[in-house]
């Protein structure tokens, strides 16, 4: 049985499985999810990315849904007595689950488990006393359980593996058409409606006071999956820079750029890996923010700057996140070049804790022995 509630969760999950589908014959999957597990043969029976959402108080919005889901996952579980139960991200969900799963006796692994070890370290207590194994990704997060007391196996990150480009920077420009003058700005305004709404405007306002100032920057925009290129298109057309929208050019784009200006989220570890300077830009509902600074002592949300338990890349937070401040940050890597290699230099540290890549066979792996599951042949 499986239970992933949001895209990047399903995307994971659905990695894991096609693995394991390669090694154990017959194998039947059923449970929470979306589009790429049902590619992968999954029987889905509750899809939730409807309804996921960034942040404490905004989950409340469709808290009754999310208890109905759960009620439904739990008479699932009864019913059909799986042999093992794979938990991916979705942690408020999945801890309650995990509980469940705990009482009715079946083992259970955690893949992307509660990010405990970036506030409430309790979460990784109750794991632990629920028995879930935990498919660690970050070398923080195995520390973490570990000092919990769970059993866990460091996986690393499976972006490590899917982040990989043989293409040289200059070789993304020609196939782009542009010059090799040209230096690239890449905006990563997010995935969602709301953040794009409220992060894209200053994002534009920027580019145009850097465009005033250096003539030799081109901006090029993502468009995250899934995306109207329209609704895109409602901003860029205001702007007074001429800003190219892109599709599925996302590492291309990170590798080519000088640096990113980006939403909060996976992109900043995926530049990361790529080793790109990016400013990270963040605007939440007030209770969300007060939560996490005051309630829970959250100090950094960017994960390279977790990872590095310092702020080694810019994250302009609430009212810091304004075009002035993007435009100072990115004006002063404009004008110094050291500064964007130290990043760089910085950035490969981070990498290299991210472990030796394998994520999604190590946690194929990690599925068959604790399920017990008959390999084939």
């Amino acid at each position: 049985m499986v239970s992933a509630g949001e895209v990047s969760g399903d995307m994971h999950a659905a990695a894991v499985i096609r693995e394991l589908k390669k090694k154990v014959g017959g194998l039947e999957v059923f449970g929470m999810g979306s589009e790429d597990l049902k590619k992968e043969g999954a029987e889905i029976l509750i899809d939730p990315t409807e309804i996921s959402t960034i942040g404490y108080m905004e989950a409340f919005k469709n808290l009754a849904e999310h208890f109905k889901n759960l009620k439904e996952m739990k008479n699932l579980l009864r019913q059909r007595q799986p042999d093992l139960v794979f938990l991916v991200d979705y942690s408020g969900f999945n801890m309650r689950l995990a509980k469940f799963c705990s009482k009715e006796g079946i083992p259970t692994v955690n893949y992307f488990p509660p990010s405990a070890w970036v506030y409430n370290k309790g979460r990784a207590d109750k794991m632990a006393d629920y028995g879930t194994h935990i498919a660690a990704v970050f070398p923080m997060e195995r520390d973490v359980y570990q000092k919990a007391g769970a059993d866990v196996t460091f996986v690393g990150h499976p972006l490590l593996d899917l982040v990989e480009l043989s293409e040289s920077k200059e070789g993304i420009k020609r196939e782009l058409g542009i010059p090799q003058s040209k230096r690239i700005i890449g905006l990563f305004p997010g995935s969602r409606r709301g953040e794009i709404k409220s992060l894209l405007p200053d994002f534009l306002k920027a580019a145009e006071r850097l465009a005033d100032e250096y003539s030799d920057l081109v901006f090029l925009l993502s468009a995250a999956e899934g995306m109207e290129e329209q609704f895109l298109k409602s901003f860029t057309e205001e702007s007074e820079v001429n800003i190219r929208i892109l599709r599925k050019n996302n590492y291309r784009l990170m590798k080519a750029a000088e640096f990113l200006i980006t939403a909060s989220g996976t992109t900043s570890l995926e530049a990361a890996i790529l080793t790109t300077p990016h400013i990270i830009c963040y605007k939440a509902a007030l209770t969300t923010y007060l939560l996490a600074k005051y309630i829970f002592g959250v100090r950094y949300i960017g994960l390279p700057n977790i990872i590095m338990k310092k702020e080694i890349i810019p994250e302009l937070i609430q009212k810091e996140m304004n075009a002035g401040n993007i435009y100072d940050q990115a004006a002063e890597w404009l004008d110094y070049k050291a500064l964007l290699k130290d990043l760089e230099n910085k950035l490969q540290t981070v990498r290299d804790k991210l472990g030796s890549g394998g994520a999604v066979k190590k946690t194929a792996e990690l599925l068959i022995e604790q399920g017990g599951l008959k390999r084939n042949g």
